[in-house]
């Protein structure tokens, strides 16, 4: 007859089942997080200067162009191209509820 061999007790079971390599939780990824910009809310001197003698030369004048080359936000973007309009040196291509298209004031 085979040696007996000492049975274990229920706290030994489940300590070795925890510690086996399927007890280990699993760790999440963060995710991919996207770099958040800091976009101005007021014209400062050297952006406003820029705005009047670069914008009016664009081929293709939007919020987002604004937006992205001046690093202005959508409302003050939105607002500098209302002012470009009043002094007609932008004209509309097409204008949209959701996205208006403006091009550089030429004589035709």
């Amino acid at each position: 007859m085979p040696p007996k061999v000492p049975l274990k007790s229920k706290e030994a079971i489940a300590k070795a089942a925890a510690s086996s390599s399927k007890g280990k939780k699993k760790k999440w990824s963060k995710g991919k997080s996207k770099e958040k910009v800091n976009n101005l809310v007021l014209f400062d001197k050297d952006t406003y200067d820029k705005l009047y003698a670069e914008v009016p030369k664009y081929k293709m004048i939007t919020v987002s162009i604004l937006s992205d080359r001046l690093r202005l936000n959508g409302s003050l973007a939105r607002a500098a191209i209302q002012e470009l309009l009043q002094k007609n040196l932008i004209r509309p291509v097409s204008v949209h509820a959701s996205q208006s298209i403006y091009t550089r004031a030429t004589n035709a």
